[in-house]
């Protein structure tokens, strides 16, 4: 018993690591624009707010996915975060606005709601019912989120081509997200599984042809 508890906590650290990854990504988009003494307080009441978030959605997510649809709606959300994200990519970075530092903790809040359905779900099957570990789970994926953001926007500042890169990465995982809803695994199931990986790479593909569309218009309109 003891062996098969120690198995459930390091299974629990491993799903942490690499669900963050993505909740991480959302967090760094989102603040990359703000101020250097703005950042660090969106990180915190934005990631505090989505830990609360967390773990409400831990009682009611096997509630919340027997509504149909639930997961297509969530997979077009996180595809407009992505896209919103991306279109403001050329904004000035020293934006200073109070609203800005809103419109930051907004989604990351929204985003890792989003993204939590399959995360808590997954922590939650391999807690079994243990409320402990579920708390492990959430403890773990804080200090996760917090420092994983921190060093992505560092790297964004150095490399900008990660701000497309992490927007790919959030159209993925919306795309992913569509074809696990109830309906959507019944798309794949009546047409090919390949599915599984054309809808989110079609996803990404999309967000690339929207992001350069709206550029062109950007220029444009500058002109």
């Amino acid at each position: 018993m003891e062996a098969e508890f120690i198995a459930k906590i390091v299974s629990i650290i491993l799903l942490d690591i690499v669900l963050s990854g993505d909740n991480a990504v959302v967090i760094a988009l989102a603040c990359r624009n703000l101020a250097k003494n703005q950042r660090k307080k969106a990180i915190l009441i934005g990631t505090g707010g989505a830990i609360g978030l967390r773990i409400v959605l831990t009682f009611i997510a096997v509630w919340l996915l027997q509504i149909p649809f639930v997961k297509v709606v969530g997979g077009l959300l996180l595809f407009y975060i992505a896209y919103d994200l991306i279109r403001s990519k050329e904004e000035d970075p020293d934006i200073k606005s109070g609203n800005n530092l809103f419109a930051a903790v907004r989604t990351i809040i929204v985003a890792d709601f989003v993204m939590s359905l399959d995360n808590v779900l997954a922590i939650a099957g391999v807690a079994n019912g243990h409320n402990g570990l579920v708390a492990l789970g959430l403890l773990v994926s804080i200090p996760l989120i917090i420092f994983g953001s921190q060093i992505i926007i560092k790297l964004m500042e150095k490399f900008p081509i990660l701000i497309w890169i992490g927007g790919l990465l959030i159209a993925y995982t919306a795309g992913h997200m569509i074809v696990n809803d109830k309906y959507g695994h019944r798309l794949v199931e009546a047409t090919t599984p390949l599915m599984n990986i054309i809808i989110p790479i079609i996803s990404m593909v999309l967000l690339i042809l929207v992001g350069l569309w709206t550029k062109k218009r950007q220029v444009r309109n500058i002109k």
